[in-house]
């Protein structure tokens, strides 16, 4: 008997034992979509001073936005653009605009809907995916929204990082848990078809296990369709650089690292979508963990250790 078909996990057909987005994609929209990351020119309200300067510690100066070209660029010449850096890896017939860098819906709504329109109308647009802030949900832009939801696949992907205040005082966040919850319900009750993706970051400074995994079960509570775990990498030119440099940080070891994820994991509702369980730093600008950069096989490891534990998402759930 195949190790596969000793899967106990209803939403694979593999032998993965978490809900992936790669099976999230292909029983929803039908096919695999490649992810088309865009940058459409906006900051953040904890860069800009509106609640703080300097943004998260963590953040390079494109917002998370490395892997987007440059927002001189129209949205349909960043599609184009994109579309043939896949092409060697992805069949882009279907595609997700990924509207990734900074936060994008801290601006007046018109030009937001100049831009996701323009996403729209791109030959192969088959969803949008908006990254944003809890804090940044204006009401006449959540009614936007909504009304997209009806014409489209979208995922508003909200960073959280942390339940903990302190933490994410620390990282210079600019807002609590609770401005959180009240931007997520307030997306949550616009619309159904509204899919919500909560980012959360293991390895923040000072944060114990049982820290990052309280964070966990607070999400897991919130109940998203989708989450994303990443892992915390320090990038050149960050203030996380600076204390990494100076020994006040020290990045989680990959071991820890993929034990934490597993137990987080278990404590997932197992009908959320799991978008990510690492993450990428540009090549040039990591300065650790290194052992991050061999994605694969941390990946493979977590399927393993869940595979010897004999556990799955959701495993410990708690209803």
């Amino acid at each position: 008997m195949t190790q596969a078909s000793r899967n106990p996990f209803p939403h694979s057909d593999s032998n993965k034992r978490y809900y992936t987005y790669d099976y999230y994609l292909r029983h929803t929209l039908g096919a695999k979509c490649a992810k088309l990351p865009l940058d459409i020119g906006l900051s953040c309200p904890n860069i800009d001073g509106r609640c703080a300067t300097g943004g998260c510690i963590y953040c390079s100066g494109r917002g998370s936005g490395d892997f987007a070209p440059e927002a001189t660029l129209s949205v349909a010449e960043q599609i184009q653009k994109q579309k043939e850096n896949y092409a060697h890896k992805w069949d882009v017939k279907n595609c997700i605009a990924y509207f990734q860098a900074h936060t994008n819906t801290y601006a007046p709504l018109p030009f937001l809907k100049e831009k996701f329109e323009e996403a729209l109308a791109q030959d192969g647009i088959v969803g949008l995916n908006i990254a944003t802030r809890a804090d940044c949900l204006e009401d006449d832009v959540v009614k936007y929204l909504a009304s997209l939801a009806e014409r489209t696949t979208l995922t508003v992907e909200l960073g959280l990082q942390t339940s903990n205040d302190e933490s994410a005082a620390r990282i210079n966040r600019g807002h609590d848990f609770a401005t959180f919850c009240r931007g997520f319900a307030k997306l949550r009750a616009a619309s159904a078809k509204i899919g919500i993706c909560v980012h959360i970051i293991l390895g923040l400074p000072e944060e114990d296990d049982e820290t990052m995994l309280t964070t966990v079960r607070e999400v897991a509570k919130l109940h998203p369709n989708q989450i994303k775990i990443h892992l915390l990498h320090v990038l050149k030119y960050t203030r996380l650089a600076e204390l990494y440099e100076s020994g006040e940080y020290t990045p989680m070891e990959r071991e820890h690292y993929i034990r934490l994820v597993a137990d987080a994991l278990e404590l997932l509702p197992p009908d959320v979508v799991i978008a990510r369980l690492t993450g990428d730093g540009m090549a040039d600008d990591l300065l650790a963990p290194l052992w991050s950069r061999k994605k694969t096989t941390v990946i493979n490891d977590i399927d393993k250790l869940l595979f010897a534990r004999d556990s799955w998402q959701g495993k410990k759930h708690e209803n």
